[in-house]
């Protein structure tokens, strides 16, 4: 049995989480996969959603971020982060399994 490690997420993360979910008068997860496609190969597919039966959950101070089995070990010990930089705010994810990434950081390859 392989055990896969979650990854991290920033209290910054959670927090830019909990300030969305108060705009928008919901209570949603952040759902972070993975998807074939992108120029890498790869590409993080980052939404609101409802946590399914069979997602990991991580829970911190302002929310809740759910991955899927599928996505899970493609994300092992990852970091899942809030930036906002000029080019714009995002939630970012700094991945030590990626071999190369895209120049926007959003498709990579392994």
């Amino acid at each position: 049995m392989t055990l896969t490690l979650p990854p991290k997420v920033t209290d910054r993360a959670y927090a830019r989480l909990a300030e969305i979910n108060e705009m928008t008068g919901e209570s949603k997860a952040l759902r972070v996969a993975i998807e074939g496609g992108g120029c890498s190969g790869f590409q993080y597919d980052i939404t609101l959603d409802e946590p399914a039966s069979d997602d990991v959950v991580l829970k911190g101070e302002g929310g809740v971020v759910v991955i899927d089995p599928v996505s899970l070990p493609f994300l092992e010990n990852a970091t899942i982060d809030f930036t906002e930089e000029l080019i714009g705010a995002r939630f970012v994810i700094d991945n030590p399994n990626a071999t190369a990434s895209c120049g926007c950081g959003v498709s990579f390859s392994m």
